[in-house]
């Protein structure tokens, strides 16, 4: 079908697997198999769960082009440790079934490339040492957040047990993908090897036509915050700064579960917050961010949050920590950078939101809208990661090159 192969190992897809590293596997597969790049699948189910036979969300097309192989994700113990003996025991599962399987591991091997995200290329990388031939191996390690700001003592000695995996894999790996920014720079320090930055896209549907967007927004500010309640998100800080405001009318949308204990309280009639709890369907949350004209990320690490891309495609402008790749995707065209764990910040960046004039807000809306447009495009950024993976494809590269607009 086509001399393009690649074998793309993962811990789960969406919508099977929720998370941003599980959304980037879907669409790097998808838009992979749409350019006619054959795609050998390796994703996982929660343990339990039954194994997929037939992938979701992909057209009849697209799935002429994906081979795939289910496993469900190991359970062994809940001892500290037990989420990289699991990711290496779903990495053996993999690395097993590859060398077994003779429809895609013919000798020599028919893949180009293996594209590992996270840890579950650890098994491929330790045979690949000893000697065992296999296709180059380049690992996506997304947020690398192990290597950010901790938010307590508790996460940072999490992220001591994880940062010499993570050494370990990049550095026996053929070359590591960067979302950009900042990652770039640790993993460089890291490595000496080849780091590339590909970074995460968005489909054109999320796009909000710029006319649809009020050049008279309502008088109330609307912010909304998206995201599970995990410590490194930075609720804990958002929610004192909310506190703290309460003189100022404006709206707060919280979108993800969020504990009980957690929420805030009525303690003004003029704060409105809502929690619209976990939101599976992809509309709901269109019509949320539609709606919302700020969102807010206060997190302590990131990668590229695609709920960054989503709420800026939906015309909102971003406060958002200077985390990860978050620079490449806000400054201050489009909305508010800050620094991670700086609730006075937070709070400065808030109020001038809450104080902004009309005309002002609008121009930042727009220009989340432009800049989605500009360089965040599924349709572009497959093209410059297949570019990038497979450099020797001249006239197909060329092609891409003369329709890409991205840099």
């Amino acid at each position: 079908m086509t001399n393009k192969k690649i074998t793309l190992l993962t811990d789960g897809i969406y919508p099977y697997v929720m998370g941003g590293m599980q959304k980037h596997s879907y669409y790097l597969t998808k838009y992979l198999a749409r350019n006619k790049v054959e795609v050998v699948l390796y994703h996982s189910v929660k343990n339990g769960e039954p194994l997929v036979e037939k992938l979701e969300g992909f057209t009849d097309d697209e799935l002429k082009y994906i081979t795939h192989y289910c496993f469900q994700f190991p359970k062994l113990d809940s001892f500290p440790g037990h989420y990289l003996r699991e990711n290496k025991r779903l990495s053996e599962l993999y690395l097993k079934h590859f060398t077994d399987n003779t429809t895609h591991n013919s000798s020599p091997n028919t893949s180009k490339y293996i594209y590992a995200q996270g840890f579950v290329g650890w098994a491929f990388i330790e045979s690949k040492k000893k000697g065992i031939d296999l296709p180059e191996i380049t690992l996506n390690f997304h947020g690398l957040e192990m290597f950010q700001k901790a938010p307590s003592f508790r996460v940072k000695l999490e992220h001591l047990l994880l940062r010499g995996a993570v050494k370990y894999n990049v550095r026996n790996a053929g070359s590591a993908i960067s979302l950009g920014g900042k990652l770039t720079n640790i993993l460089k320090e890291i490595t000496a090897k080849q780091v590339i930055e590909q970074g995460i896209g968005i489909e054109e549907s999320w796009l909000i036509e710029e006319e649809v967007l009020k050049i008279e927004p309502s008088d109330v500010l609307k912010f909304v915050f998206v995201g599970r309640y995990e410590r490194r998100k930075g609720i804990e800080e958002l929610n004192e700064v909310i506190r703290e405001l309460l003189d100022k009318e404006f709206e707060f949308h919280f979108i993800g579960p969020v504990p009980e204990e957690k929420k805030l309280g009525a303690r003004s009639s003029k704060l409105k917050v809502h929690y619209h709890g976990q939101v599976s369907e992809e509309n709901k949350i269109k019509e949320i961010l539609q709606a919302c004209d700020v969102l807010v990320s206060p997190s302590w690490s990131e990668g590229m949050p695609t709920v960054i891309l989503e709420a800026m495609a939906s015309g909102c402008a971003i406060i958002a920590t200077d985390v990860g790749a978050v620079a490449e995707q806000v400054d201050s065209t489009n909305g508010w950078l800050i620094g991670a764990g700086r609730k006075k910040q937070l709070k400065e960046a808030l109020t001038e939101a809450i104080n902004i004039n009309k005309e002002e807000l609008f121009k930042k809306k727009i220009n989340s809208i432009q800049k989605i447009k500009e360089n965040f495009l599924w349709d572009d950024v497959i093209k410059k990661t297949i570019i990038d993976l497979f450099p020797d494809n001249e006239p197909y590269n060329v092609a891409c090159a003369k329709q890409s607009p991205r840099k």
